[in-house]
């Protein structure tokens, strides 16, 4: 592009001045142009390539781009038929925006091995990034999985929990309409002993035939009822014959074990006047 602009822009300066001038001048105000143009070129690129910029010789680059350009313009007005001459007046300046191109491109180049470095450092994000996919799926997976075992165990134990809750409330509901009917307080009166007064008796066992009395050895020897006083001092005696002091329910078995008789009323009345 650089070259047809040359060419062009010394047609032009020939053909426009030839009329005025003769050729040979013409000629060398076109080289004169067109060099101009290729030494500031040639200047910016030996800068480029050694790593410098200027200011100055951009500028004076973009001056020459600038002329030849307004003399491509200039003799495309003055023709007849302008079309073609103005649709190549853009060329020097085109040429001249795509060596900048070309000098950003040539400072932002890398060597073969810098590139296959940077390849496998985006290979290696690559790889990474495909197991870190990889493991968060398979995570995801295995969560799913165990939230739809504790769910369904869960649902298990709750139905578990229901049927059982169920069972105890129909079981309550028997022994409360077993407590509130009419003969359970006559039945219970007759399986227990009297601890009230005006309770109803305990039942008798009948009598199918006559019967004497037993009398003579063969009686047996009432058993001698404790006082309250000496019922305390065998209850206070078992209570603290070991440290620490026994419980209520081991002190009754050793109370009974060694052959003392007392009802669970009286009982536990000492137990609670000991303790």
């Amino acid at each position: 592009m650089t070259a047809v602009s040359m060419v062009l822009t010394l047609a032009v300066v020939v053909m426009w001045l030839g009329g005025s001038m003769p050729w040979p001048i013409a000629v060398v105000v076109g080289l004169g142009i067109d060099g101009g143009w290729l030494a500031t070129l040639a200047y910016e690129r030996r800068l480029a390539a050694q790593g410098d910029h200027s200011a100055p010789v951009t500028v004076v680059g973009w001056s020459f781009g600038l002329i030849a350009t307004a003399v491509l313009v200039t003799h495309a007005l003055g023709e007849e038929s302008p079309g073609a001459w103005l649709a190549v007046a853009w060329l020097p300046l085109a040429a001249k925006a795509l060596w900048l191109v070309h000098g950003l491109w040539e400072r932002t180049a890398l060597t073969p091995g810098a590139l296959r470095s940077i390849q496998g450092i985006q290979q290696e994000a690559r790889d990474e990034a495909a197991v870190a996919r990889a493991r968060l799926r398979a995570e995801a997976a295995t969560e799913e999985t165990r939230l739809t075992a504790v769910t369904a165990a869960g649902a298990r134990v709750a139905r578990v929990q229901a049927r059982t809750a169920q069972t105890l409330s129909r079981a309550w509901a028997t022994l409360e309409s077993a407590r509130e009917g009419e003969g359970t307080g006559r039945a219970l009166t007759c399986v227990t002993a009297r601890v009230t007064p005006d309770v109803t008796p305990t039942w008798e066992l009948p009598v199918w035939g006559p019967t004497d009395p037993v009398t003579g050895p063969l009686a047996l020897d009432s058993v001698p009822v404790l006082t309250d006083a000496e019922l305390d001092r065998l209850v206070d005696a078992i209570r603290n014959s070991e440290t620490p002091a026994l419980s209520y329910r081991e002190m009754a078995t050793r109370f009974r074990a060694a052959g003392h008789s007392a009802s669970e009323v009286r009982l536990r009345a000492a137990w609670k006047r000991i303790a």
